[in-house]
């Protein structure tokens, strides 16, 4: 009976559909037994025997990877690989899925609604109305405004998508522009550095790669408008956290929005201590809608490449 080792604390939390159709193909399933993202000796010890691992943001380098003598395919839980050593897996046959667009539209979601809390300062204002100030505290609209989207794949399109609703002027940077759907919702290409400099709102959508870590740094947000809002609901490598600190507390920049940090929780913990910061758990894609969309994805993505 082939093994599957399944590691995101999300799959089938909200139906035990997935886990019943690898149960009822003949699969054995390992789920999780530390209720958190496994560290690399860990990995190492319940990836040795499985045919088959259904993967979230844990380590699958090639340490892991080659301790893993029965690996047949690897399922990503989502779409970010680089937690996943690609050559390796390459060079000895494993393929890697990922479950492309499953939650694309609950991560757009998220992305405006750090957008619109960090701009009408929606957790400030709340706090304050817990501790009976009714006080008014000014805030900055979204309508109208420019929206900058830093990477046009299937979530940046979506969060344009929304942008459209909101009659803003989209601004949007990637290495391979998509012209026809630009044209379709009246978006601008622009290089990276007019983006920085003339959006309102800046949204990250990219994976971490060599050329896209601390790809906002002290430059780039020494190049924002004062009252620039960034989101980050990617990957917490595109940031310099520390570069990011002293622009909110220097007041250089509006707020900013983050679902992800380089480590989760952040090292950075000066960070909490700033109002003009909302934070998330890594949670944009943790919708009922997308966790099982992703589910029966990773399995269906099992089931079609086992060898």
């Amino acid at each position: 009976m082939p093994k599957v080792l399944i590691t995101p604390r999300s799959f089938g939390k909200h139906s035990d559909e997935a886990k019943r159709i690898l149960i009822a193909n003949g699969y054995e399933v390992v789920e999780n037994p530390y209720g958190r993202i496994l560290t690399e000796e860990e990995m190492k010890k319940e990836i040795a025997d499985v045919d088959a691992v259904i993967i979230g943001i844990d380590p699958l380098n090639r340490e892991v990877l080659s301790c893993a003598k029965n690996l047949k395919v690897i399922s990503k839980y989502g779409v970010g690989t680089d937690n996943i050593d690609i050559e390796f897996c390459k060079g000895h046959n494993i393929p890697v899925t990922v479950t492309r667009n499953a939650n694309s539209d609950s991560v757009a979601d998220f992305t405006f609604a750090l957008m619109l809390a960090i701009a009408r300062r929606i957790v400030e204002i709340d706090k304050s109305c817990r501790a009976l100030n009714w006080g008014k505290k000014t805030s900055i609209g979204i309508h109208g405004k420019t929206l900058g989207v830093i990477g046009t794949g299937a979530i940046g399109k979506d969060v344009i998508k929304r942008a459209c609703g909101f009659d803003m002027k989209i601004l949007a940077y990637d290495v391979y522009p998509d012209d026809e759907f630009a044209q379709e919702y009246n978006a601008t290409y622009v290089d990276f550095e007019t983006l920085i400099k003339e959006s309102d709102f800046i949204t990250l959508h990219l994976p971490a790669t060599r050329e896209t870590v601390n790809l906002l740094s002290e430059k780039e947000f020494n190049m924002m408008k004062e009252t620039a809002v960034l989101v980050n609901t990617a990957r917490g490598e595109l940031i310099d956290e520390d570069a990011l600190y002293d622009a909110l507390k220097n007041k250089r920049i509006w707020g900013a929005g983050l679902d992800v940090f380089k480590k989760e929780p952040p090292e950075k913990i000066e960070l909490l201590e700033l109002e003009n910061i909302i934070l998330g758990a890594h949670a944009a894609a943790s919708s009922v809608d997308a966790v099982n969309k992703m589910s029966l994805m990773a399995v269906e993505n099992i089931l079609a490449n086992f060898k």
